[in-house]
């Protein structure tokens, strides 16, 4: 097999050859058709996120085949196309995954992170959370929706059944979810970087109600809001932005500090919630709901060969959409 391998943190991947992974009980052999690059792998590469398993082959949005499977699993998966999403193993025994909250379990496996990922031609993946997907469906299309969908569902689930949704950042996940809202009737409000009137005209294009830079407010208060960016000035902007009870998600694995604000911003009912992981009920509920909302996932291309040119593109937020690699 071939693989984008990071060795040490803040360091450009490299290009290697392996001997093929070999399934272990309740686990399977996937040969990758798509791996989308998610904003987590540039915190992964970057070290804002700590202590990742290296050297590691990142990459947690995956579509592939199934090629083999470990002891103890159906050999009728060979040749099913599956997704393997950032939450890769659970322990099954914690408090959290007894009552229904695996996504906070205490003793997880994260695809790309502390279990190699996709950024190759095959990866090994827990039986358990490898998802089914249609094999007439496009791979590079299917892949983005492994996290940008799963995570933006979660958020917007979070965020309540308001009719006006601001989204902050209008990347990957806000693409797939502003769809989604759209399709349930509601009013979208895309922030982007202040003066990006390209993914501003983007939103518009998508559906969106209003656009503009993260710097302005929108037209009326929103019911609830979504924040995508890394960037811990949003949560207060956020909170000037929605109305009395309004509730802001914060979708992402890492934000900058949220600087300190005056308490009459949270006052009146107002609240702050994070987003962590996704459970398999997110993925049994998104799946269909993005096949009937009929999703479309806008993406940029780049062979598996040029990872590193994929994380500049994704890191200086160049490209509409999503990103991914194909081997």
């Amino acid at each position: 097999m071939k693989a984008m391998v990071l060795y040490e943190v803040g360091k450009p991947l490299k290009l290697v050859e392996r001997p093929n992974p070999v399934p272990g009980p309740k686990e399977l052999l996937v040969r990758v058709e798509a791996c989308a690059v998610c904003r987590t792998d540039l915190h992964v590469v970057d070290g804002d996120l700590k202590n990742p398993k290296l050297p590691l082959v990142p990459g947690h949005e995956i579509v592939g085949i199934v090629e083999a499977v470990g002891e103890g699993q159906p050999a009728s998966r060979i040749g099913s196309r599956v997704g393997i999403p950032w939450l890769g193993h659970t322990c099954g025994h914690c408090d959290y995954c007894r009552s229904h909250t695996e996504n906070l379990c205490d003793e997880p496996l994260f695809t790309g992170y502390t279990r190699d990922g996709g950024f190759a031609t095959h990866v090994v993946a827990d039986n358990d959370y490898a998802f089914d997907l249609p094999l007439d469906a496009d791979p590079v299309s299917l892949a983005p929706l492994l996290c940008a969908g799963l995570i933006g569902w979660r958020s917007l689930k979070k965020a309540g059944s308001g009719k006006r949704i601001g989204l902050y950042g209008f990347g990957a996940a806000a693409h797939i979810i502003a769809q989604v809202c759209v399709w349930q009737e509601r009013q979208v409000y895309a922030f982007t970087r202040p003066g990006d009137r390209q993914a501003q005209a983007f939103a518009l294009d998508l559906g969106a109600t209003w656009a503009g830079g993260s710097d302005n407010g929108p037209p009326q208060k929103l019911d609830a809001a979504i924040i995508f960016a890394p960037v811990g000035d949003l949560v207060t902007a956020a909170l000037r932005a929605v109305r009395k009870g309004g509730k802001v998600v914060c979708g992402g694995i890492h934000m900058s500090d949220i600087p300190q604000m005056p308490y009459s911003l949270l006052w009146e009912e107002r609240s702050v919630e994070s987003v962590a992981n996704l459970t398999r009920q997110d993925a049994e509920e998104f799946f269909p709901i993005a096949n009937e909302a009929k999703v479309k996932t806008y993406t940029t291309v780049y062979p598996l060969a040029d990872g590193n040119q994929a994380l500049a593109a994704l890191r200086a937020g160049h490209l509409n959409g999503a990103v991914v690699l194909v081997p």
